[in-house]
């Protein structure tokens, strides 16, 4: 069976807290209670901007090992600049320390705007823009724009291969052309279950879930039972609204 990571996107929500998170817990150890009840998390901040430097480097130390984090990436890529002339932006990205994730770095998505269409031309260029593995996108960090200088991290941390999504939502990629394209350059299709809001497709490989329905405080609940019903629990350390195991989180 393909490796199974399954979790939720963010993990820092009012509601949570008293509910997912025991009460007493602080907010600071927030992440290591999460990544000891589920096995995988999605970073949603850097879509809105480049993290602080040291967070990942932090978010990395706070976590098991065996933890991974899917990491989405800018929306000044996607969404104003619409993968147009986006070779700072991307050296940017990399050069934001995501690589101190190191052996925790799972894929990194791309999430386009509902009004952006397919262009076949436009988006193979930008796939091909994109580092294959992680010597690759320290090379491209050393390109990085002023605004990072002395907080810029280019360091590879080893060898590894990059895993890149894509989450569309416009009905024009659904286009033989797209799906061969991201064959082509190894990039993975994401399945949002909408209720048929977005496209989808029927075939996967490693599977990464992500549950988003955080406002009803179901997200981290929905994501244990499903990894409860593959067997993937056994190994992990909390469950939602308990205590951790002794020492887990001293």
């Amino acid at each position: 069976m393909a490796a199974i990571h399954i979790g939720f996107s963010g993990w820092r929500y009012t509601p949570w807290r008293g509910d997912f998170y025991p009460k007493g817990l602080t907010h600071k150890r927030e992440l290591q209670f999460a990544s000891r009840a589920v096995n995988s998390i999605e970073i949603n901040g850097s879509f809105y901007a480049l993290q602080r430097p040291e967070r990942y480097a932090q978010w990395y130390t706070e976590t098991p090992a065996g933890f991974v984090f899917s990491v989405n990436a800018p929306r000044f890529i996607t969404h104003i600049r619409r993968l147009r002339d986006i070779h700072k932006p991307l050296a940017n990205f990399f050069a934001s320390r995501v690589l101190e994730f190191k052996e925790k770095l799972g894929p990194i998505l791309r999430q386009s705007p509902p009004s952006f269409k397919f262009d076949a031309e436009l988006f193979e260029t930008f796939l091909e823009q994109l580092p294959h593995h992680t010597e690759e996108a320290a090379a491209l960090a050393h390109q990085h724009d002023s605004r990072l200088n002395g907080r810029a991290s280019m360091k590879a941390y080893g060898e590894k291969p990059l895993r890149h999504a894509v989450e569309i939502r416009n009905e024009s990629f659904v286009d033989p052309a797209f799906v061969r394209l991201l064959k082509c350059r190894n990039a993975a299709l994401v399945i949002a279950d909408t209720a048929g809001q977005w496209p989808k497709a029927r075939k996967s490989r490693a599977v990464f879930c992500y549950f988003d329905n955080d406002i009803k405080v179901r997200a981290p609940f929905d994501s244990r039972r499903l990894l409860e019903r593959f067997h993937l629990d056994k190994d992990l350390a909390t469950r939602p609204g308990e205590l951790a195991a002794e020492g887990v989180l001293s």
